[in-house]
């Protein structure tokens, strides 16, 4: 007797097939290899692996970054019961810094919620690292070695080149980041449509970054993009250059389109530390978003004496999608969001 499918034959056998990986076998076993690199990789450098908690106090405080929050039932000796998913793994990290660990990385998962799409997966694998002693354009170096490494299980190649932030807006697109108003930002944006609504002048410069920087630049080069305004220091020190405007000594590093890390040269002060976490506060509350507790661990960390040091998170994920040549995040992950 032969098979006669009914009218909802289709969308059954595609539902019966949710159970398998969203990632072939070979991107599964190049996700291995890179894992083995990393770790080969510091080996030989003579930085420690660590594993830090998922579940922490604090959450993180970003008004960019959306954190994952749980109870839990069992008993907490009067601690909260409200714990938060890890967004990165850095304030453990600079604890274990403060302590006297030295030059450490952790390669794990991290968590992000309100993150799902294209290129985003609400959990994914973050690596990052900490030398003591390095500044951010150092750290370039290294993240450079790092990803040319990577790229050369694939047979592929790509060039390093360094650039700061207001020289590339300025040849790219002839606006100066630092001093143009948000009008001129605007019209910088050129044919791209942007709902002006709420955006702030940091807004612009960031849409101008992903929406008419990025799509240009060149698949087969290491792009970092150095010294950053004041404005968005992050979790960066800020220098005052001589005869010249303050900058965030951050990076970012792009492989073609692809932003594939963000560090900086760290922040020390804990009484600065704690303002900018005030300050992330005010604009969720004014956002009318949910505020998270502060890390009071990492504050603690601070005033006891944190070394002097660079950091660098680095989206492993992003990496491998560069190396197969997708843009679909799903396509290197054993199972995406939609099959988790």
């Amino acid at each position: 007797m032969r098979f006669a499918p009914g009218p909802g034959w289709r969308a059954d056998v595609e539902a019966a097939a949710d159970w398998m990986p969203s990632a072939t076998r070979d991107a599964l076993r190049l996700r291995a290899r890179v894992n083995r690199l990393v770790r080969e990789f510091f080996h030989a450098r003579d930085v420690l692996e660590v594993e830090t908690p998922v579940l922490s106090l604090a959450g993180n405080t970003d008004p960019n970054i959306a954190s994952f929050s749980l109870e839990f039932s069992g008993r907490t000796d009067g601690a909260p019961r409200t714990r938060w998913l890890r967004t990165s793994p850095e304030f453990a990290l600079k604890r274990l810094l403060a302590a006297g660990v030295g030059d450490c990385y952790e390669l794990g998962r991290v968590f992000r919620d309100g993150e799902a799409g294209g290129r985003h997966n609400p959990e994914f694998t973050m690596l990052e690292w900490y030398r003591v002693g390095w500044d951010h354009l150092r750290l370039v170096g290294e993240v450079a070695e790092m990803v040319q490494a990577a790229l050369s299980l694939v047979g592929r190649t790509a060039s390093l080149r360094v650039v700061r932030y207001r020289d590339l807006y300025r040849d790219v697109l002839g606006v100066d980041p630092i001093d143009a108003g948000i009008d001129d930002l605007r019209a910088a944006m050129g044919e791209v449509a942007i709902d002006p609504a709420g955006l702030t002048r940091d807004d612009w410069l960031d849409l101008l970054m992903t929406h008419r920087l990025q799509p240009g630049f060149d698949p087969g080069e290491l792009l970092a993009v150095v010294d950053y305004p004041a404005s968005q220091c992050a979790l960066a020190r800020v220098r005052t250059e001589a005869g010249g405007p303050a900058v965030a000594e951050r990076f970012e590093v792009y492989l073609g389109p692809i932003e594939l890390a963000n560090g900086y040269h760290e922040l020390l002060d804990p009484i600065e530390q704690a303002a900018r976490f005030a300050r992330d506060g005010e604009v969720r509350r004014r956002r009318g978003d949910r505020v998270p507790p502060t890390d009071a661990h990492l504050l603690s960390a601070l005033q006891a004496g944190m070394p002097a040091c660079a950091g660098v998170a680095l989206g492993v994920d992003r990496l491998l999608m560069a190396m197969r040549g997708t843009e679909r995040i799903r396509d290197v992950l054993a199972f995406d969001f939609a099959r988790a």
